[in-house]
């Protein structure tokens, strides 16, 4: 998983919680307006979330997730700046986030980009469909509230859910619509 300088770090937190307890080993990126993002939001530094196992440096291209033949199934990046999103579409190995995202998607492994802004311009709109052509799922950060939630972690959890599962995390508890 990547974390990045979107507002949002209630997502990486419940992501990481969510895969860990599902089995999944979970290795970690954090850009430095990630890690700011982190502590402004939840008071955190990166190596407090619960769950990832281990933490890369983003600007370490000699990390296992920079390769193709290393095993990683999947990448969430939650949350997922414009920035990112632009670098990751546009094929920019700028850091080793994109370089990793990059990777999954020259390898059709899934990549999840949990995109958090609002509104969205024209170039964001155009970032989000040339990462769908190029094979990420891009899933905005927009929770539901049909479970009615009744904290602010219950729904950031139930969204992580959903991109655990989009990420093809099996054994996550995602609620689901009954109507």
């Amino acid at each position: 998983m990547a974390v990045t300088g979107a507002s949002g770090a209630v997502y990486a937190r419940e992501f990481a919680r969510l895969a860990s307890r599902a089995g999944v080993e979970v290795h970690g990126l954090v850009s430095e307006a990630g890690a700011k993002v982190l502590e402004l939001e939840l008071g955190l530094v990166a190596e407090d979330l619960t769950g990832v196992s281990r933490w890369f440096d983003v600007r370490d291209f000699t990390a296992p997730m920079a390769s193709g033949s290393a095993a990683y199934d999947a990448m969430a990046v939650v949350p997922c700046t414009m920035g990112t999103l632009a670098a990751i579409a546009g094929g920019h190995s700028i850091n080793l986030i994109h370089r990793a995202a990059d990777v999954m998607l020259k390898e059709r492994r899934r990549l999840v980009l949990a995109v958090r802004e609002t509104p969205f311009n024209a170039s964001h709109i155009r970032n989000m469909a040339l990462a769908t052509e190029a094979g990420a799922v891009v899933c905005p950060a927009m929770p539901a509230f049909y479970h009615r939630p009744a904290t602010l972690d219950e729904m950031a959890a139930d969204f992580a859910a959903r991109v655990a599962v989009l990420a093809g995390v099996d054994g996550v508890p995602l609620r689901r619509w009954h109507g």
